[in-house]
């Protein structure tokens, strides 16, 4: 058996969350500054949600952890390659890490068991730094994407280490107060102004601009949308709870009724088609619609 290289990586998330703090403390001071765009800032329930899902995120993620972590050791040991880490090296690592996480992301979008999870990511109706923190209690199910990365002999701790920047990155990317950024940038790089467009509601934006830290990927697979009319935040049917508990696990009930009420032809695609799908065309989510409108545009 392999044994796994044990490499001392700093807590890129952990060391960050005064920085998180502070720039949310500055983000909405300066809404205060601009009254005509205070509706687009902060609201007390809304934030402290997002809050709340953040924090019950970390406990959850270290009860999931130790599942997950097994099976993506089990395939490390496994595999017979190793490529060795080396900072020099980093940058592509951090490539290949984001390339993985555009596929899961996309994944989470489009497989509605996957969605039911991602779905509180979503579920706000604002945009600001705190919705950065509204993170999936289930969030279990993204290490799928990342074990061919550990297939070919990645270790398990760079992979985690690469999602940690990952992860750091975007909390930026989740602001209003940042317009369109240089041409270079924008083409290359995720920006606020690419992430607005992702967590928008309407059918142009919807599913759309799912790269972490590079938008090249959706401009090389088709899932690529300017920000050009003014952003609608939230789901196609916004759930208007505050309530953690509703937020976190709604979809995973929702699915579970479409599942209850449905012929037995048609159960297990409501676990494994897009969210809006339905056995029976006139039965179509509003979801649905719009993602066959956007799929079009």
């Amino acid at each position: 058996m392999n044994n796994l290289r044990v490499v001392e990586f700093p807590d890129v998330v952990l060391f960050s969350v005064p920085l998180f703090i502070l720039l949310m403390i500055v983000e909405r001071v300066s809404y205060l500054f601009h009254r005509d765009d205070e509706e687009l800032g902060y609201g007390a329930k809304d934030t402290a949600t997002s809050l709340s899902m953040g924090l019950g995120s970390l406990g959850w993620d270290i009860l999931w952890g130790f599942g997950t972590a097994a099976a993506t050791l089990a395939v490390y040991n496994l595999t017979p390659w190793r490529i060795e880490f080396s900072w020099a090296l980093l940058p592509l690592f951090l490539i290949a890490q984001d390339f993985c996480y555009y596929w899961s992301h996309r994944g989470h979008h489009v497989i509605r068991l996957l969605w039911a999870s991602h779905v509180v990511h979503h579920s706000s109706t604002m945009f600001n730094l705190s919705t950065a923190l509204r993170q999936t209690w289930t969030g279990f199910t993204s290490f799928l994407f990342y074990l061919p990365m550990v297939a070919l002999g990645v270790s398990p701790l760079v992979v985690g280490f690469c999602g940690g920047i990952n992860l750091v990155y975007q909390f930026w990317i989740h602001t209003e107060r940042i317009g369109k950024m240089w041409g270079w940038y924008e083409f290359v790089f995720n920006t606020p102004s690419h992430h607005r467009v992702h967590h928008g509601s309407q059918g142009s934006y919807l599913d759309r601009n799912y790269g972490g830290i590079f938008i090249i990927w959706d401009r090389l697979f088709g899932s690529f949308a300017p920000e050009t009319d003014r952003v609608v935040y939230g789901l196609t049917k916004n759930i208007e709870t505050y309530n953690p508990l509703k937020v976190a696990y709604h979809e995973y009930a929702a699915l579970a009724k479409d599942m209850w009420r449905a012929p037995w032809r048609y159960k297990f695609g409501y676990l494994v088609n897009k969210p809006g799908w339905s056995g029976q065309p006139a039965l179509l989510h509003k979801r649905g619609e719009a993602f066959e409108s956007a799929s079009k545009s």
